[in-house]
């Protein structure tokens, strides 16, 4: 989950260990886990056997629930055709009569999907932070003429935004296929003080030769927001200095506008710069693991609530500098071991439930969330029901259950009456519910609910608190484990606290599924009326 580590202080978790014995189903729980992180799975990244072998794993739950095939040809499978992309050698940037960059501590280049040896010259025009958002009167390309130019921008969007929109609007896609539609041919992104303290230049240039990943489409074409106009590198603050120094563009004036959080200068720069970046690609099958609980209601069966969870994570650790014997897999036990064995213990609670919900379930197992929400992305696109027909996603991504939370945070559920399913089913439970205490850190778009908002349905990921233990329990979590080694079997789990995750969202979809009325966006709510959501407008 959540593509970055996240910036939390370290704690200790002062949660105990369950000492109870488990119930069948915490023991289930538990076993599903021991198996998706086992070591032998080698971290599940898609394109790899072990992946695979995870994959049958879940059919084969699904299976024995008795839920029904949803994948392709009769099948549990959903085949997802990937493209990866890594670095073939270094990069290069240069900027005709200004002082020379130096690749990696100035400047870091891209890689491209669709072009092998991706090249790029042109003219740069400085389009402030890059964002038009006509809902929010905004328009950084107001008067500026891109036609044929290389955009740079600062990273991030309007603080005065509420958190969920910024994060939407800042995203790379959104910013990219904005500059594509003003006529721009390559962006250049540039760090700014916010993302120096959340994603420092030497982090970039840490994870810089990492496979990047896209899915293909059926017309065998990699799916890139933005194509025309793809990200040609990252300028640090050394190398913008560099850059615009001396230009056009007043770079003292923006940095300090910048700063305050007034409009900054904008404008074409009067420098012109060239880019080269060489890339390996492969082409590659994962999939998606799908099963359905068909409904009871003859007029509402062909609606479905989906619930997700994704089954990857990535893999093993290849960083040369890794101590000699250091431990190099990735288990992914927490993430998302424990979201996908939640969503299998709750197929089977279904399934085993004589009474069946009036609405369809559909269970989706998704691939590649870690390389970009891409599983998600592409069964929301191409779902294996009929388009529209999808009506809510209760999504299971990363709960840390190490410890007897007391609260919930409902990412997304405030943008749709799915609030009320989610304040019902944690209620019933004693269960609070918080709201973010991150915002900053944007996880409505950073997990694969986000697909299927973009798809235009109503959705919610559930993550566990911070009220008594939680803070301490998900700072030494996020510090100590995340993206790590230690994201094993041998941390703390209390698996009674799983048991109430599952029964929370088990009773979220029943609710949704059983409701007289399809879930709706509340009205004009802003991703409602962007993705043409049921009841927004």
């Amino acid at each position: 989950m959540r593509l970055f580590p996240l910036a939390l202080l370290l704690a200790s978790t002062g949660a105990l260990a369950q000492t109870a014995p488990l119930t069948p189903e915490e023991a289930a729980m538990r076993a599903h886990v021991a198996f998706l992180a086992a070591d032998d799975m080698k971290g599940r990244e898609p394109g790899t056997s072990e992946y695979d072998r995870a994959a049958a794993y879940v059919a084969d739950q699904m299976r024995a629930a008795g839920l029904k095939p949803g994948g392709d040809d009769g099948s549990y499978l959903q085949r997802v055709s990937l493209i990866s992309a890594v670095p073939a050698g270094k990069g290069r940037l240069t900027a005709a009569g200004r002082p020379a960059l130096t690749f990696g501590s100035d400047y870091l280049t891209s890689t491209s999907f669709l072009e092998p040896d991706l090249r790029r010259s042109g003219e740069v025009v400085f389009v402030g932070q890059g964002v038009t958002d006509a809902a929010n009167g905004i328009d950084d390309y107001a008067g500026l003429d891109v036609r044929g130019k290389i955009v740079a921008y600062l990273y991030g969007a309007p603080a005065k935004l509420p958190s969920e929109i910024r994060a939407h609007l800042a995203s790379g896609d959104t910013k990219r296929a904005n500059a594509a539609a003003h006529g721009a041919i390559g962006v250049l992104q540039i760090e700014t003080d916010e993302q120096s303290k959340r994603y420092p230049f030497s982090y970039l240039m840490s994870i810089y030769r990492s496979s990047r990943m896209t899915w293909v489409g059926k017309d065998g074409r990699a799916q890139v927001a933005g194509a025309a106009a793809p990200a040609i590198g990252w300028l640090s603050a050394s190398g913008a200095a560099k850059l615009f120094t001396g230009s056009a563009i007043d770079w003292p004036a923006v940095l300090k506008a910048e700063a305050a959080g007034t409009p900054v200068p904008r404008g074409a720069t009067g420098v012109r710069v060239t880019t080269r970046q060489r890339s390996t690609t492969r082409r590659f099958d994962s999939a998606n693991v799908v099963g359905i609980l068909p409904g009871s209601d003859p007029a509402l069966r062909d609606q479905y609530v989906a619930l997700s969870a994704h089954l990857d994570h990535i893999g093993v650790s290849t960083d040369p500098t890794l101590p000699k014997g250091a431990d190099v897999i990735n288990n992914g036990a927490m993430d998302n071991g424990v979201g996908t064995a939640a969503m299998i213990e709750v197929a089977k609670q279904f399934a085993a439930d004589p009474r069946k919900p009036r609405r369809s379930l559909i269970f989706v197992s998704v691939t590649a969330e870690e390389k970009g929400l891409i599983g998600s992305e592409y069964f929301a696109m191409n779902p294996t029901v009929p388009k529209g027909s999808i009506v809510a996603d209760v999504n299971l991504d990363m709960p840390i259950l190490s410890y007897r939370f007391q609260d919930m945070v409902a990412i997304g559920a405030d943008h749709s009456t799915v609030a009320q399913a989610v304040a019902r089913a944690a209620g019933k439970r004693g269960i609070a519910l918080s709201p973010d205490p991150e915002p900053e850190e944007a996880i409505f778009v950073r997990s694969d609910h986000y697909s299927f908002v973009k798809a235009g349905v109503p959705s919610v990921s559930l993550d566990t608190g911070w009220a008594g233990p939680g803070k301490a329990a998900v700072a030494d979590f996020l510090a100590n484990r995340y993206h790590q080694p230690g994201d094993d079997m041998h941390q703390t789990f209390d698996w009674a606290a799983g048991r109430v995750f599952v029964a929370i969202n088990h009773d979220i979809a029943l609710d949704l599924a059983n409701a007289d009325e399809r879930p709706r966006w509340n009205k004009r709510d802003y991703f409602g009326v962007l993705y043409d959501g049921y009841g927004a407008k």
